[in-house]
């Protein structure tokens, strides 16, 4: 993870989609939550740590019925719903202290990390968020005062959104506290690990980015 509004932003991808951050862990479609157990579909074995963790039963029993069928997908994306669960949980402590969903932080952050107005389609894309959405939360964003809105002179259909001084304050007093959580939750991996794991999962947010659409039924 990066900071954490980048973080949002990955963590932004699902805001408008169901979310999966309880206790019980998130899986796939096919159902690769929780629980415990060993093995890949492709036959090259696990770690040991991956042997103990929440997804590996679920591989193992999806093995079990259907022995024919390479399981090995589900090693992956069902670690990576898993460990986005666990660490939305955690992180979203501070926002629910501020009084912020997740959803309404990204939004702040968007605005902060870029240094100036967007419009809500800019938001939207922003945040990987709807603009229905986006009319939402900025509304209530401007209720609190955090954002205010103000009209484009030259066409009135759209609106520009730029942080107040109380919200870019909230913004600025939640990210250290966002980056002192997340360095200790990647202190279980050292400094080498950590960049190879965030190459990998930067290699594979490209590819997905780029093609996502021609890998959708």
């Amino acid at each position: 993870m990066t900071a954490p509004q980048v973080a949002s932003a990955g963590s932004t991808a699902g805001a408008d989609t169901a979310r999966t951050g309880t206790g019980r862990g998130t899986g796939t479609s096919t159902g690769t939550g929780t629980d415990k157990g060993t093995g890949t579909g492709t036959g090259q074995g696990t770690t040991p740590a991956a042997a103990r963790d929440t997804v590996a039963a679920v591989v193992r029993q999806w093995r079990e019925v259907h022995p024919d069928l390479d399981t090995g997908p589900m090693e992956v994306i069902g670690r990576v719903n898993r460990c986005a669960a666990l660490l939305q949980q955690a992180e979203d402590a501070p926002l629910r202290r501020a009084g912020l969903s997740r959803a309404e932080f990204d939004l702040l952050g968007a605005l902060r990390r870029t240094g100036h107005e967007l419009t809500p389609g800019e938001l939207a894309r922003e945040t990987f968020s709807s603009g229905a959405a986006v009319t939402k939360r900025v509304k209530q964003l401007t209720e609190r005062g955090l954002v205010e809105r103000r009209g484009d002179t030259r066409d009135r259909r759209v609106a520009h959104v730029r942080l107040t001084e109380e919200g870019r304050a909230l913004v600025d007093g939640i990210l250290p506290e966002q980056l002192a959580y997340e360095k200790a939750v990647l202190s279980a991996l050292d400094d080498d690990r950590q960049g190879e794991l965030s190459a990998l999962l930067g290699e594979l947010l490209s590819r997905l980015e780029g093609h996502m659409q021609g890998l959708r039924p």
